[in-house]
């Protein structure tokens, strides 16, 4: 007799090129688990409130949210972890006995391949391109693990990233700056972080584009650059900063962090990071060979 399966999947927006089906379907093949991850693209923010009571309604297990719902999902929740509720994001939601709570592991996830590099951080200003959830999640991550002297954002809007910050308790660490200033402090991060869509392959974005203008000589050696961007791996932002001999990471390394803490969330069992990593890498050379 077959065993039937718990679905899992990602909502987002026009999110048909990310890896995050390959991740959980092959961590779960390889732990013998009864779990399918799909993918749920939601046109409109007014449906999500529908999709979510539809999902509770079917017996779906549970969701990552990825851009732009990962505040828009928050008012149909039922709780909140501490620290989906410090920024008020979610990226993970476990629906369990009728009740939906939302998770955040993107701040974790994210940290995770900076804490080599801790000591270099500490005391010193850091950047983030972006105005949403995962802009926050970085925020947080930053504010957590490493102790910046100061967190700049970059915003084509500010006035979007200072609402960004609303409720956030420690908005007092932030400067929030215009992106067309992005010259005068960017030299001096220890940190630039890439937290936009901007340089996804497959996606609304020209895959050709870097968030941080490549003709100014902004990046050097001895900065750290990380893409949130993992499709395609090696950025135009990301080739630039290895053309500097700057640091890099690629947004691969959140993306499998961020899952392995959602996997362990939905199953309660530990993701087999090191087999899955090696699967998505051959599939993603692949891709890139075709």
């Amino acid at each position: 007799m077959t065993k039937t399966r718990k679905i899992l999947g990602l909502i987002g927006r026009a999110v048909d090129y990310s890896w995050s089906p390959l991740i959980h379907n092959t961590a779960s093949e390889l732990l013998g688990l009864p779990y399918c991850y799909t993918i749920f693209n939601i046109a409109d923010p007014e449906m999500i409130g529908d999709a979510l009571r539809g999902a509770k309604a079917l017996g779906i297990a549970g969701f990552n949210v990825t851009i732009p719902y990962k505040k828009t999902v928050v008012p149909f929740l039922d709780e909140l972890s501490r620290e989906a509720s410090t920024i008020g994001a979610v990226n993970t939601i476990i629906i369990r006995d009728g009740k939906m709570t939302g998770h955040n592991t993107d701040i974790e996830g994210f940290a995770t391949p900076l804490k080599p590099y801790a000591s270099l951080i500490e005391g010193n200003p850091v950047s983030v391109f972006g105005c949403g959830g995962a802009a926050l999640a970085a925020i947080e991550a930053f504010r957590l693990f490493f102790s910046p002297r100061k967190i700049i954002v970059y915003a084509r809007d500010p006035d979007k990233a200072a609402a960004m910050l609303d409720g956030y308790e420690y908005k007092e660490l932030v400067t929030i700056c215009h992106q067309r200033l992005v010259e005068e402090q960017l030299r001096s991060c220890a940190v630039i972080v890439n937290a936009t869509p901007i340089g996804t392959k497959g996606g609304n974005n020209d895959q050709t584009e870097s968030i941080v203008p490549l003709d100014r000589e902004l990046i050097h050696k001895g900065q750290i650059v990380y893409d949130m961007v993992y499709n395609p791996l090696d950025t135009p932002l990301l080739l630039e900063a290895k053309r500097k001999s700057a640091t890099t990471i690629s947004g691969i390394e959140m993306l499998l962090g961020q899952a392995a803490l959602s996997f362990a969330l939905w199953t309660g069992k530990a993701m087999p990071v090191e087999a899955v990593k090696k699967v998505i890498m051959q599939e993603i050379k692949q891709k890139e060979n075709d």
